[in-house]
């Protein structure tokens, strides 16, 4: 591995001379059956915080809750930038629906509710990348934006699966 490092690095492999040393004592070598650093230490190197210190962090504020059936329960909702879904757009989006009742209790975490209260499904072609054109259906307003030295036109546009209200100026 220094061969390597110093044959890649041409003249510059005295600056990395730390890197590489870190990197080859922290390597698990066959012959010791550990890392040089574990056999000259009795211990491993602990370059970050382990992920399971992390987890427990987490699961310490992590509330687990369980319904009954026939409570009345709010929907968490994270809409998307743009996404005019329930009405409101920007700051005032809601960050909760509801209420909804549980009918059923299905799996450990998984409930039913009213089959009403599910939100339409919007028929829209997704390409494999997941991406989707959006195509204008027609012009519903129209409006010039005053600049210094000039006037930009702006038309308001109807797009195709989208409301009225969801028009957007271009």
């Amino acid at each position: 591995m220094l061969r390597a490092c110093v044959l890649e690095l041409k003249g510059s492999w005295n600056e990395y001379i730390a890197l590489i040393e870190f990197t080859y004592n922290n390597q698990h070598h066959r012959s010791i059956g550990m890392a040089p650093y574990g056999a000259l230490y009795g211990r491993k190197y602990r370059s970050s915080v382990s992920p399971d210190r992390q987890k427990n962090y987490i699961d310490q504020h992590r509330l687990e809750m369980e319904y009954e059936v026939g409570e009345k329960v709010f929907l968490r909702v994270s809409p998307w930038k743009g996404i005019l879904k329930f009405g409101k757009k920007g700051k005032l989006s809601p960050r909760y629906i509801g209420p909804y009742e549980i009918l059923e209790n299905v799996g450990p975490l998984a409930y039913r509710s009213d089959p009403s209260h599910v939100l339409r499904d919007e028929l829209v072609e997704i390409a494999d990348d997941l991406s989707y054109v959006e195509e204008p259906i027609g012009i519903v307003g129209y409006k010039e934006k005053q600049l210094r030295n000039r006037v930009i036109p702006l038309v308001k546009v109807l797009w195709k699966n989208r409301s009225r209200e969801e028009a957007t100026y271009m």
